[in-house]
């Protein structure tokens, strides 16, 4: 264990973390390594990260869990981004963790930053990946969009809940989280957050396209890291991969292993 990691040197252990009205499914690989918390995209689990986790190897404390209502984990009554942000610290004092590494994906990496911002002495750094970008693309259109979309595809989402693959929650539901984090991505509202950071922030940015994104909407909200950039010394992109939004974690993880520890040595004191 670094000087910089304080954690318990647990077992690998996987089970279910009460927390308010639901429970949440963990999985820590335990051992004496820097802890990283992977904090996953809005509606994916915690086995997006297989291939990252492997890159990195055995050396590192890996502690992965599924969002409420996603994966193994039980359906809530709130699934409010407030909500996600506590069941970070949730899951890490249920393992004994008082400092980590945390990184994420998407709607993981704005609950990433959020966590980083507030928890300057807990956080080791963040990598976040294809995410936290601060940008205005949610407008009234944008809304009805969005709400459209998920009635479409309501009637379906049932069909694959048994298979993980979707979560447990109403098309109105998610619906709701996807505009939420339209609102808290203003760049009023996710700018101050980003600038605040002490700590050390690596990004890894997608190309192309996401799921609902159309033309070069993604990319035109992936320049707002010009500003944060520029206003933050901590915060710097490691790497612009060709994969896009959805195929990033499968096609170039190696791009987030390598940021995970590049953020480690700075942590560390490596330069």
């Amino acid at each position: 264990m670094t000087k910089n990691s304080t954690s318990s040197n647990s077992s690998a252990w996987t089970g279910m973390v009460p927390v308010d009205d639901t429970a949440l499914a963990v999985t820590d690989t335990g051992g004496p390594g820097i802890p990283v918390v992977y904090l996953n995209g809005q509606f994916a689990t915690q086995g997006y990260w297989r291939r990252v986790i492997a890159e990195l190897g055995t050396g590192w404390r890996h502690i992965t869990f599924d969002e409420r209502a996603r994966g193994k984990s039980k359906r809530s009554a709130d699934y409010s981004f407030e909500a996600a942000v506590r069941d970070v610290d949730a899951v890490l004092a249920a393992r004994g963790v008082d400092r980590a590494l945390v990184v994420g994906w998407s709607y993981g990496a704005v609950v990433g930053a959020h966590w980083a911002e507030r928890n300057p002495e807990r956080a080791m750094g963040a990598v976040l990946v294809d995410g936290a970008f601060p940008h205005d693309w949610l407008d009234e259109a944008m809304e009805r969009r969005i709400r459209m979309l998920f009635r479409r595809l309501g009637w379906f989402m049932p069909l694959l809940r048994p298979t993980g693959l979707t979560p447990r929650m109403t098309a109105a539901q998610q619906a709701d989280s996807n505009i939420e984090l339209g609102r808290l991505s203003r760049e009023r509202e996710l700018g101050p957050v980003l600038g605040d950071i002490t700590v050390p922030v690596r990004y890894v940015v997608a190309s192309g396209t996401s799921f609902g994104s159309r033309g070069d909407e993604q990319e035109r909200i992936r320049t707002a890291l010009d500003a944060v950039t520029a206003g933050n010394p901590n915060i710097r992109i490691s790497a612009k991969v060709a994969s896009n939004h959805g195929a990033l974690l499968k096609k170039d993880f190696r791009a987030t292993a390598d940021a995970v520890r590049e953020v480690a040595a700075l942590d560390r004191g490596e330069h």
